[in-house]
């Protein structure tokens, strides 16, 4: 770890799509990004959508079975942007290092439990409509 370094979880890379919104903006619209490394802590993503340090965000996300084991996981995180890098990737995308605040993790069984039907969480099945059990 070099001397600029604060990092204290180990990061996984794993590209999957993410949605996220900016909650500071009142009734913001869903944009998207794809994770490049996640931490227990922290994600890596590259996005065309400019944000500035400090935003605090609502991001959703599948987590990959590499990470998840067999259960299929969905993530809810509220973060904050810690670190922007404009043209980082490819497109002139921006990297977003984002610190996780809080998040709740659930599995398929689990949401078809709390709603009552089979639902096969994932990426676009609902995320951020506002039907979400945890939506406020």
């Amino acid at each position: 770890m070099n001397s600029r370094e604060r990092r204290t979880d180990p990061r996984v890379n794993v590209n999957v799509p993410l949605r996220f919104r900016v909650l500071n903006i009142p009734n913001s619209e869903e944009l998207t990004g794809e994770s490049i490394n996640i931490s227990q802590r922290g994600i890596l993503f590259a996005t065309a959508i400019p944000l500035d340090i400090g935003t605090p965000l609502e991001v959703w996300l599948k987590m990959p079975r590499e990470l998840a084991g067999d259960a299929t996981s969905e993530v809810k995180c509220v973060a904050r942007v810690v670190h922007v890098e404009p043209n980082a990737f490819l497109g002139g995308k921006a990297g977003i290092g984002l610190h996780i605040e809080q998040y709740q993790a659930r599995t398929a069984a689990k949401v078809e439990a709390e709603i009552g039907v089979g639902v096969g969480v994932g990426v676009g099945a609902g995320m951020g409509a506002g039907k979400e059990p945890w939506a406020s």
